[in-house]
């Protein structure tokens, strides 16, 4: 009988844009793959995109179990909810390892590896305390993972500045640095876009200077900053803004560009399978985030030719330089 491992998220967006490669040399390895997530709520894709993850996951030979997880650490109650699912899960099949990705995966997933005595490799996507992160980050998710690198066989980080916190401030039995999750950059290049074909379909004009953004509307991604940049710059009729992304504030982003005036120049498209084309019609690639372990959109946007306008934090240092890639 296989060894069994179990992929480990709070959501199954992270396990489609992430772990899909990962599972997939773990079964060529030998391994039986277990997935174990939320499916349901959280996602920053579409639900059609989620059944055909459940599909690909089936086909690759993959059990897969809806996790009760909630994004946030508030939700104190649902979270505990998972993580007497996860202990379940593990105490019946018994797995050789887990694979935690996600904070709140990282918590349920360490605390029932200690529980099970199952070895644990955790994957952190970009710590939550930084430099310039607010106090309240640091009170509440520095504590939780220093604690809890204890219970961790492997900590996996993502950029240099997380790296350099895990090896000096926890107690993982071993830390690596893996310079982000790769991008497909042949297949990018690859792809072919009639510039003014796709523009036309999205109501763009031809002569138009276009922004663009893609990830999830919530808070971190700091979208609303851009609209209102774009919104104070009234002498700038020519500048338009797309944002490729869904997510809890949908509504408010579209309610700040009718108060800016900005119905026909700013473009809340939604989840997008098109990503690369809609940035090679495109001018400049915006990140304003707050947070990034590493931000693949980015790197996408620079292999398909963009020049970057960013934040300077977490992951991003990593491959941006003022006056290079663009301006940060």
């Amino acid at each position: 009988m296989r060894d069994k491992v179990l992929m480990l998220a709070s959501v199954a967006s992270m396990i489609d844009q992430f772990n899909i490669p990962n599972i997939k040399l773990l079964i060529d390895m030998g391994y039986k793959v277990d997935v174990a997530c939320n499916f349901v709520e959280g996602n920053t894709c579409s639900d059609a995109k989620i059944e055909e993850l459940k599909n690909k996951l089936t086909e690759m030979g993959v059990d897969y179990y809806q996790i009760d997880f909630a994004r946030s650490v508030r939700h104190i109650l649902q979270n505990l909810k998972a993580y007497r699912q996860v202990l379940s899960l593990m105490r019946t099949n018994q797995y050789k390892f887990i694979h935690c990705h996600s904070p709140i995966g990282g918590v349920c997933g360490r605390l029932a590896g200690h529980r099970t005595h199952t070895k644990v490799i955790y994957t952190a996507h970009g710590f939550h305390f930084y430099k310039g992160a607010p106090l309240l980050n640091w009170l509440v998710y520095y504590p939780i993972e220093k604690y809890l690198s204890r219970y961790t066989d492997v900590l996996i980080t993502i950029n240099k500045e997380d790296y350099a916190i895990a090896k000096n401030k926890m107690h993982a039995k071993r830390t690596e640095y893996v310079p982000g999750v790769g991008i497909d950059v042949e297949k990018i290049k690859s792809v072919k876009v009639d510039r003014n074909k796709k523009r036309a379909e999205l109501g763009i004009p031809q002569d138009a200077f276009v922004l663009i953004s893609v990830g999830e509307l919530n808070k971190n991604k700091n979208h609303e900053v851009v609209i209102k940049a774009v919104g104070a710059m009234r002498e700038t009729q020519n500048i338009h803004y797309i944002i490729a992304g869904q997510g809890p504030l949908d509504k408010y982003l579209l309610s700040l560009t009718e108060k800016y005036g900005l119905e026909k120049r700013v473009y809340l498209l939604g989840f997008r399978t098109d990503v690369i084309e809609l940035l090679k019609s495109s001018d400049v690639f915006v990140f304003p985030s707050r947070r990034e372990g590493l931000g693949l959109a980015a790197l996408e946007a620079m292999t398909s030719g963009l020049p970057l306008i960013t934040t300077y934090v977490g992951g991003i240092k990593d491959y941006t330089q003022d006056g290079v890639t663009g301006c940060c």
